[in-house]
């Protein structure tokens, strides 16, 4: 199991500060691009982050954005995939367990916060979860829980308060948290539960969900060790929870490990 402790780990894990020191990359000094695949909520996160990176250690990243569960299989699966940023801790334990990965390879590096997300010109009026309810609101998209730890905490979230059962019938399920966004924005749901990351940027309307009405979002990262650049991917790791990357996090709306 991955120890409580893991949102500390870096240090015995991966050795923080060796990120964009010099032309980090392969020995040969051919060029190197780094395949990450991520959680969609981090899709403007990680793309700033990566631009920095390059920008810093002359490393292109390419990102592959989507749900955390069908991420997951595909890295079990054997995609090659060189770095796994995943919503929750769960879909990272897996591939410990099925010996993809290593306790030693994994830490964590945000903690996520949902929010309930509309148009900036809808003419509704939430506030609240129970907000929702209004007659009004016809459709709601959540990412879909089966697979996306976003979606699985739009639900239990409903659950706590006691709203899932009168509001599963308008639940629209998007294949991920951006497309749940994506379905808000566009028209094709009157709101969405979503990521704050995503949340924090754009004209929409949201509010905050409170936190305690879901398990908490332990995003957490695991270096593929089977990877031929799993170096490099270490690098980038440390990169993302390091002094450059961990500001970026708390600028979209992430909490920080031992900092909340």
């Amino acid at each position: 199991m991955l120890a409580p402790a893991l949102a500390l780990a870096w240090i015995g894990a991966f050795g923080l500060g060796c990120a964009g020191a010099g032309t980090a990359g392969s020995d040969s000094g051919d060029p190197v691009t780094l395949t990450v695949s991520a959680a969609s909520d981090l899709t403007l996160a990680l793309d700033e982050i990566g631009r920095l990176y390059h920008e810093q250690a002359g490393v292109d990243v390419t990102f592959n954005y989507g749900s955390s569960g069908q991420l997951s299989q595909q890295i079990a699966a054997g995609a090659p995939v060189d770095l796994f940023f995943s919503a929750n801790r769960q879909f990272v334990q897996e591939l410990v367990d099925a010996g993809v990965v290593g306790e030693t390879d994994a830490a964590l590096y945000a903690i996520g916060r949902i929010t309930v997300w509309m148009r900036a010109d809808s003419p509704l009026e939430i506030a609240s979860l129970a907000d929702l309810t209004d007659p009004r609101v016809k459709r709601i998209a959540i990412a879909n829980p089966d697979h996306a730890p976003y979606g699985v905490a739009a639900r239990e979230a409903l659950q706590s308060a006691g709203l899932w059962e009168e509001l599963q019938p308008r639940i629209v399920m998007a294949e991920n948290v951006l497309q749940a966004l994506q379905f808000a924005d566009s028209g094709n749901a009157d709101a969405a539960i979503v990521a704050r990351s995503l949340s924090v940027q754009g004209d929409g309307r949201w509010v905050l969900v409170p936190e305690d009405l879901h398990s908490p979002l332990e995003q957490t990262l695991a270096v593929i060790p089977g990877s031929p650049l799993a170096e490099e991917a270490r690098r980038f790791a440390d990169f993302v929870n390091g002094p450059v990357g961990r500001p970026v996090l708390e600028q979209y709306g992430f909490a920080l490990p031992g900092e909340e």
